[in-house]
C-alpha cells in the first residue's frame, strides 16, 4: 500500500535485505522527499566498486554484504540515505551463461556494456530478452522496472551469423534443445507458459494449444510465427522460433463463414491463419470432428463425454463417472472428490470429533464455460491446490452442465443452504463457472463461507481457500474447547454412575451375603433340630427298652453302677449281674450320651469299657458288685 509494490518477490528481498524491519524496507524504497515517513531511523550507505561479471558464489556473497548494510542507529531527523539495491542476472547466449551484478541505480545499457567484454560482441547488435514488462531500451533504469532480485535474461544476435560448425551437428543441437513459448490466449488475455522439444511440429504446438484454449486448430488464429515457419509439419528446431524464448499469440476467427477476398487476404500471411484448407479437413477428421463442428457446432461438445449422467438416479455413481471423465480429461493429479450423495459429505465433513471435522468444497462444473479448461487444468490440478484440499477439505464435485442435473443440484442447495444461496447460484451466467463453494459446518445450519467464480488465479484461489480456513480454525478451536468441557463433564458424570454402581453391586453383594448366611444359619439350625429330635427319639427309645431297674431286696446279684458325667455331674442304677454290658450302653445313651461319642472309662484298673464286648455280662466284665465309671468324650 506504501511502496505500490506488487511483485512479491521483490517484496520479500527487500524485507531479506533490511533484516525484515518494515519501516527500514520502505524508507529504502520510497524517495524521503516525499514525506511519505518521516526519517526516524539512520541508514549507512554501502559504497563500492562497480559490479561485473561474476561466478555464483559471488553472486550469492554479495548478498549478505548488502543485507548488513542497514542498521539500526540513535534516531535522528536526518533525511535517509537510500540504500543501492543489488541486482542478480544470468544472461544465456547460446551455449553460455553470464552471472552479473548491478545496482537498480544502472540501466540497461550498463549490462550490455559488461556483456560486450565477456561475449566479445558489439553491444549494438545485442537484443536483450527476458524482460518481464514491457519495452525496454538501453536508457532504461533497472529501479523503473521493479525487478526481483535473481532475474534470468538471454541475448539474440540477429545480424550476426551462427559461429560455423557442421549443418548436421548444429541441427542435432537445435532437436535437442527446449523451447519456451509464451502463448496469450487473446479473447481471455491469459499467458501459457509452454516447453517444446526442437523435434516437436508447429502441428503438435497447436494441438496442445487447443487443449488448453478448446479452439480447434482450424479456428486458431495465430501471430507471432517467423515467415520460415511455413508448414505446419516443421519442428521446431528449423522454424527459425527465437531461442530460448518465442511469444506467439492466438485467438478464434471470427466466422468460419469468409468470403473469397477474406481468405485470401488471411492465407496471403502464414502467421494470421494457422492452416489451408485441405488441412483444416485434415485436423477436423484427426480430432474426431463431424460435419456439425464444420457448421458452427461447438467442437468440445462433440469430442468429450459428458461429466455426468443426465438425470442420475444414484450421486454415488454419477460422482464415479465424473472423477474417471475428470481423470481422462486433465490427468490424475486432481482433488480426492468425495463419492457420495451431498448428505453423506455433510456427515463426513461436519458430524465427526471437532479435531476431524473439515470444511467442505463443493466443485460445480460446466463444460460451456470458456474457463472451465483453464480453470480444471491450470489451477485445480495444480500440485499446491490439490495437496491443501486433500488436507484441509472433503471436496465434493457436480456437473451443471446438463439442465436436468443443473435443477436437481438447485433444488439440494435450497436444502441444505437454503433460498437465498440457491437464487445467487441460479443467478450465475455460464461464462462464470466453473464455482467454488466453500462450506463450514455449524452447530444448528451450513454456511457458506466463500463463492470462488472461475475466473481466478492460482495464488488468489490458494488465498481465499486459506482465508477461508482460517475462519474455519477460529471456529474449530471454539469447538473443540466446547467439546472438551463436555467430554470432561460426561466422564465426571460417568464416573459417578460407575461409583454409584459400583456402590450399589457392594450392597446388593452384602445384602446377598448376609441372606446367605442367614439361610444357612436356619439350615444348620434346622439340622441341628432334626439331630436333637433323632437323637430324643432314640433316647426315648432305649429308655423305654431298658429292663426294670431290680430291687436293692432282689434276691439275684445285683451291681451297682456309678457313672459320672463330663459336667461332674452323677447317677447311679442297679442292674442285673447277669445282665449284658449293653444294657449298660442303653442307660448312659438313654441319659443323652451315646456310646458312639463317648467312651465309658474303668477307675481301678483305669480301662475304656466301651472296648469290652458288649453282650458279656456285667460280672464277667468284672463291674460286680459296684463300680464307679465316668463318662469322657470321644476325640
Amino acid at each position: 500500500a506504501c511502496t505500490g509494490i506488487e511483485n512479491i518477490d521483490e517484496a520479500i528481498t527487500l524485507l531479506e535485505q533490511n533484516n525484515w524491519d518494515l519501516v527500514a524496507a520502505i524508507n529504502g524504497v520510497i524517495p524521503q522527499e516525499n514525506g511519505i515517513l518521516q526519517s526516524e531511523y539512520g541508514v549507512e550507505t554501502l559504497h563500492g566498486p562497480a559490479y561485473g561479471p561474476t561466478s555464483h558464489s559471488a553472486a550469492a556473497s554479495s548478498a549478505p554484504s548488502s543485507s548488513s548494510a542497514f542498521r539500526h542507529v540513535v534516531p535522528s531527523r536526518q533525511i535517509v540515505e537510500r540504500q543501492p539495491r543489488m541486482l542478480d542476472f544470468r544472461v544465456e547466449y547460446r551455449d553460455r551463461n553470464v552471472d552479473v551484478v548491478l545496482e537498480d541505480s544502472s540501466t540497461v545499457g550498463d549490462i550490455k556494456h559488461i556483456l560486450e567484454n565477456e561475449l566479445q560482441i558489439p553491444a549494438s547488435k545485442m537484443l536483450l530478452k527476458g524482460w518481464k514488462t514491457g519495452d525496454v531500451d538501453d536508457s532504461t533504469v533497472l529501479k523503473s522496472l521493479h525487478l526481483p532480485k535473481n532475474n534470468s535474461l538471454y541475448v539474440l544476435t540477429p545480424d550476426l551469423p551462427p559461429p560455423s560448425s557442421s549443418h548436421s551437428g548444429a541441427l542435432q543441437e537445435s532437436l535437442n534443445q527446449n523451447f519456451m513459448l509464451i502463448v496469450t490466449h487473446r479473447e481471455v488475455q491469459r499467458e501459457y507458459n509452454l516447453n517444446f522439444s526442437g523435434s516437436s511440429t508447429i502441428q503438435e504446438v497447436k494441438r496442445n494449444v487447443y487443449d488448453l484454449t478448446s479452439i480447434p486448430v482450424r479456428h486458431q488464429l495465430w501471430e507471432g510465427w517467423p515467415p520460415s515457419a511455413t508448414d505446419d509439419s516443421m519442428t521446431l528446431a528449423v522454424s527459425g522460433l527465437t531461442f530460448p524464448c518465442h511469444r506467439l499469440t492466438v485467438g478464434r476467427r471470427s466466422s468460419p463463414v469468409q468470403t473469397r477476398e477474406q481468405s485470401e487476404e488471411q492465407c496471403t500471411d502464414v502467421h494470421m491463419v494457422s492452416d489451408s484448407d485441405g488441412d483444416d479437413f485434415e485436423d477436423a477428421t484427426e480430432f474426431g470432428v463431424d460435419d456439425g463442428e464444420m457448421f458452427g457446432v461447438a467442437s468440445s461438445a462433440l469430442r468429450k463425454s459428458p461429466m455426468m449422467p443426465e438425470n442420475a438416479e444414484n450421486e454415488g455413481d454419477a460422482l464415479l463417472q465424473f472423477t474417471a471423465e475428470f481423470s481422462s480429461r486433465y490427468g490424475d493429479c486432481h482433488p480426492v472428490y468425495f463419492i457420495g450423495s451431498l448428505e453423506a459429505a455433510f456427515q463426513e465433513a461436519f458430524y465427526g470429533k471437532a479435531r476431524d471435522r473439515k470444511l467442505l468444497a463443493i466443485y460445480l462444473h460446466h463444460d460451456e464455460s470458456v474457463l472451465t479448461n483453464v480453470f480444471c487444468s491450470q489451477m485445480l490440478c495444480a500440485e499446491s491446490i490439490v495437496s491443501y484440499l486433500s488436507q484441509n477439505f472433503i471436496t465434493w464435485a457436480w456437473d451443471m452442465t446438463k439442465e436436468a442435473n443443473r435443477a436437481r443440484f438447485l433444488t439440494m442447495c435450497t436444502r441444505h443452504f437454503g433460498s437465498v444461496v440457491a437464487q445467487t447460484i441460479r443467478t450465475q451466467k455460464t461464462d462464470q463457472f466453473p464455482l467454488f463453494l466453500i462450506i463450514m459446518g455449524k452447530r444448528s445450519s451450513n454456511e457458506v463461507l466463500n463463492v470462488i467464480q472461475g475466473n481466478t488465479t492460482v495464488d488468489e484461489l490458494m488465498m481465499r481457500l486459506m482465508a477461508a480456513m482460517e475462519i474455519f480454525s477460529a471456529q474449530q478451536q471454539e469447538d473443540i474447547k466446547d467439546e472438551d468441557e463436555r467430554e470432561a463433564r460426561e466422564n465426571v458424570k460417568r464416573e459417578q454412575d460407575e461409583a454409584y454402581r459400583i456402590s450399589l453391586e457392594a450392597d446388593r453383594a452384602k445384602r446377598e451375603a448376609q441372606e446367605r448366611e442367614m439361610a444357612e444359619q436356619f439350615r444348620l439350625e434346622q439340622i441341628r433340630k432334626e439331630q436333637e429330635e433323632e437323637r430324643e427319639a432314640i433316647r426315648l427309645s432305649l429308655e423305654q427298652s431298658l429292663p426294670p431297674e431290680p430291687k436293692e431286696e432282689s434276691t439275684e446279684s445285683v451291681s451297682k453302677l456309678r457313672i459320672r458325667t463330663p459336667s461332674g455331674e452323677f447317677f447311679e442304677r442297679r442292674f442285673l449281674a447277669s445282665s449284658k454290658l449293653q444294657v449298660v450302653f442303653d442307660f448312659v445313651a438313654s441319659k443323652g450320651y451315646p456310646w458312639e461319642e463317648y467312651k465309658l472309662l474303668g477307675t481301678f484298673p483305669r480301662r475304656d469299657v466301651t472296648q469290652l464286648d458288649p453282650n458279656k455280662s456285667l460280672l464277667e466284665v468284672k463291674l460286680y458288685p459296684q463300680e464307679t465309671l465316668f463318662l469322657e468324650a470321644k476325640e
